[in-house]
């Protein structure tokens, strides 16, 4: 499926939740997630959205961990399948 089918699809499953999903740049950074999910009650993560069976690459690999250790959720999304994993994992403390 084509990036911007699933990225569509995630931006309605959280919107659906109660949720905002806004457009992520960082001019000058390369590598930032596709996407910031804001979830009701402070809940925060980045989703980085690929194209089915893409990969990421090493910048993209870089920011992914770099969110992770600095304590944030951060999730890459390929299949419109994991969606409600991933916004119930984004639900979750």
């Amino acid at each position: 499926m084509r990036e911007k089918s699933i990225e569509v699809k995630l931006v309605d499953a959280v919107k659906t939740a109660g949720g905002v999903c806004w457009k992520f740049t960082s001019p000058g950074t390369s590598g930032v997630p596709d996407r910031i999910v804001l979830m009701p009650s402070g809940r925060i993560a980045f989703v980085e959205v690929k194209a089915s069976g893409e990969k990421l690459r090493p910048p993209q690999r870089l920011r992914i961990r770099t969110l992770r250790r600095l304590g944030f959720k951060a999730f890459v999304l390929d299949n419109p399948e994991q969606i409600g994993g991933i916004i119930d994992a984004i639900q979750t403390p």
